[in-house]
């Protein structure tokens, strides 16, 4: 649990349905189905509002002031004092103020920009688009004072159609405001609940904690950029590729939504990276033909991973007397995937995963997102040999799918469905928000030759009766949306117990043994892990991925012999787990992912200090011990691979 002092109470309105009182306030009507990734084209400007924006916490006894007094009407400044927040980033580490820290509620941000002239004029004028990255948990948007769109779920964006609200203000200033809350309730993704202690002997009055059920810090604020973007009044709204390969020729299926008007012409060109055009298309849909292509393959499969080719498509439209063209750039790689009763097939090729969980973490910035973090990140990914990640336990930010696209990283893109324990998480209103999420991450996601895999949940409490119409329903609503791609969600239940894992084509699976189960006993993990792959696979003949493994340990903490928390111990623990991973990929398990790629801020508890050790780099992303045993294993089990050309090792691809 995490401890929050402040609102909350008797009689007071439950933070989660403050919403509900908002239903008066004047609401754009909801955008179109597409949301394309914000790019500049001949035809689209985009602008970034990352920097400083005024903050104000709402730390009034139902955190409803804000509502009541309607902070949104005027700048956030005339109301009351405020401070500097930078976005993108989590505001809890950002001051020194505790009650920040663990805060729970609506928190305030606003952000004065002036538009240019040009955003505001012409027959007809562009559309202007206010874009969130993502921001956690529930957001409500306005501005100018009036609301343009509300939106629940903390790692996706959404995005309002603003011309209207700045297109009919006077002059060019544009104030855009956020009331943001982070409640976590049974039925949001990741649900939580809210404890109110009414002990009066033992806790002051209004007292709450937030409840969480999973084991990362829960982070707060505007995570990811925030952008002003144009298009032609009449514009591209969607693209859907996918591809098939056969030795000589790939053909890349395409459908074009276009939004505005009917299209005069729409043309498609794909261009491979020396800018020659390979293939072309016309009309909303299509296949393209691409001649001896290009695969994408994974990084340490083939000497040039990350093969991207850029689709061009191209609208032109009649709106009034005017001829409007707009131009859309889709980066895009052409590979298959295929799974077998054994194994994970990359463009008809063996893949094994051997790669890492993550979190979105660091110091100060919380969960916000930072460049050279990330820049960091893949550098290390690259040097360890790793191929592969899980993006544990919710979406991560576009900016880091676009470099696992060009880089080669193979990724398993999973939702915000972790810690899924409660019997009231399984009902219909947590279903309905579950299929609406996982809605909106493959449109976001779709077109991406990265991933080859969407997990929908991490260790839910799967042996309960409930979640198999949960699941079956949740994962036959991925593949309709995607048949694409396989399906999967992580467990830790018993494989006999387990009422999801009929309905995946993967198993992914996490255990801990000698460290949450028989803590110490390093001897019995040859034991427990064997058995372990051989009842998950004479039960359901699927292929397994090892999805968590791992043990705490603090950095420059030794022990001979190994002592649990020790890096030595962190090492021993890795060595038993590989021993049977080595036996095992042999037959049917197709992968292994170590939790964790770094430490990582957790809530404070008794068996957390300072967050979760389990990195096998710190926060700060020096290695550990462990980091050097599994670089040597990644890079072994790299060259072993037929696909692999032999002039490619760790010292002469990335030193």
């Amino acid at each position: 649990a995490a401890a929050a002092s402040g609102g909350g109470g008797a009689g007071l309105c439950p933070l989660w349905l403050l919403p509900l009182l908002l239903l008066f306030l004047p609401v754009l009507a909801a955008g179109p189905a597409g949301m394309l990734q914000p790019r500049d084209t001949p035809s689209r400007e985009r602008r970034e509002l990352g920097g400083l924006w005024s903050f104000r916490a709402d730390l009034s006894p139902g955190r409803d002031a804000g509502f009541a007094q309607r902070w949104y009407r005027r700048p956030l400044r005339q109301s009351g004092p405020v401070i500097d927040m930078p976005v993108p980033a989590s505001f809890n580490d950002i001051t020194q103020d505790r009650s920040l820290e663990n805060y729970i509620g609506w928190v305030w941000y606003e952000k004065e920009v002036l538009l240019p002239l040009r955003w505001l004029q012409g027959d007809p004028a562009p559309r202007v688009v206010l874009r969130f990255g993502s921001a956690h948990y529930y957001s409500i948007v306005w501005v100018n004072g009036v609301q343009v769109v509300e939106h629940e779920g903390g790692h996706l964006p959404f995005e309002a159609d603003i011309s209207s609200v700045v297109q009919g203000s006077p002059g060019t200033l544009c104030r855009i405001t956020v009331a943001l809350n982070n409640t976590l309730t049974p039925h949001t993704l990741p649900p939580g609940s809210i404890q109110h202690m009414t002990d009066k002997t033992r806790y002051p009055k209004n007292y709450f904690v937030q409840n969480i059920m999973f084991d990362f810090f829960n982070y707060a604020g505007i995570h990811r950029p925030v952008v002003l973007y144009t298009t032609p009044a009449a514009y591209i709204d969607d693209i859907t590729v996918t591809t098939t390969s056969s030795d000589s020729v790939a053909m890349v299926q395409y459908q074009v939504a276009v939004v505005g008007s009917t299209a005069n012409s729409l043309s498609l060109s794909l261009r491979d990276q020396e800018g020659k055009v390979v293939a072309t298309g016309d009309g909303p849909v299509g296949e393209l033909k691409v001649l001896n292509p290009n695969l994408w393959w994974p990084y340490l499969m083939h000497e040039n991973p990350g093969y991207l080719y850029s689709l061009e498509v191209k609208m032109q439209a009649q709106v009034g007397r005017a001829l409007l063209e707009d131009v859309y750039t889709l980066p895009l790689g052409i590979r298959t995937v295929h799974v077998t009763s054994t194994q994970f097939l990359i463009n008809g090729k063996p893949f094994y995963f051997h790669g890492v969980n993550k979190h979105e973490d660091a110091d100060i910035r919380g969960k916000g997102l930072d460049w050279p973090l990330i820049v960091k990140d893949f550098n290390l990914l690259r040097w360890l040999g790793a191929n592969s990640f899980r993006t544990s336990h919710y979406p991560y930010a576009e900016e880091i799918m676009d470099l696992c696209d060009a880089y080669g990283i193979v990724v398993i893109d999973e939702s915000p469905g972790v810690g899924i324990r409660l019997p009231e998480s399984f009902g219909n209103r947590s279903l309905q928000h579950h299929l609406a999420v996982m809605e909106e991450l493959i449109r976001r996601d779709k077109n991406r030759p990265s991933v080859v895999m969407w997990s929908v949940a991490n260790e839910p409490a799967s042996e309960l009766p409930s979640a198999a119409h949960y699941f079956k329903t949740v994962i036959a609503h991925t593949k309709a949306l995607d048949p694409s791609r396989p399906v999967t969600f992580v467990t830790n239940a018993n494989y006999a117990l387990d009422h999801g894992a009929p309905y995946v084509d993967v198993i992914c699976v996490n255990s801990y043994f000698s460290w949450y189960h028989d803590p110490g006993h390093l001897e019995v993990i040859p034991l427990q892990l064997t058995a372990q792959f051989e009842n998950w696979y004479k039960t359901y003949q699927k292929p397994i991925i090892q999805s968590e493994y791992g043990a705490d340990s603090v950095p420059g903490l030794h022990s001979d012999p190994p002592l649990m928390f020790t890096e030595e111990y962190q090492v021993a623990m890795l060595r038993e787990y590989h021993s049977v991973f080595d036996k095992k990929r042999k037959e049917y398990v197709i992968g292994e992912l170590i939790w964790n790629f770094a430490d990582f801020m957790t809530n404070q508890g008794t068996i957390r200090v300072v967050g979760n050790k389990k990195g096998i780099f710190t926060r700060q992303r020096q290695p550990k011990a462990a980091a050097f045993v599994l670089r040597d294993r990644y890079w072994k089990i790299a060259n072993e691979s037929s696909c692999l050309p032999p002039v490619i090792t760790s010292h002469s691809l990335f030193l």
